[in-house]
């Protein structure tokens, strides 16, 4: 069981906006920044769902 609730991914390249690592990412290299945050998007679906995967799954002894 996870102990949060799951991210509200429409609002999550406005969450990386207001980060100071990646608005300055955004500031420095505009052309990259929407392929760089695309990316951290994905990988953080990616690891939410495994999270979710792994809280699914039985880990008590087999009987």
């Amino acid at each position: 069981m996870l102990d949060s609730k799951e991210p509200n991914w429409d609002d999550f390249k406005g969450f990386l906006k207001g980060e100071v690592r990646y608005a300055s990412v955004m500031k420095q290299y505009p052309a990259e920044a929407e392929e760089l945050f695309q990316a951290a998007e994905d990988n953080a679906k990616w690891r939410y769902n495994n999270y979710k995967r792994l809280a699914n799954q039985a880990w008590g002894v087999a009987e």
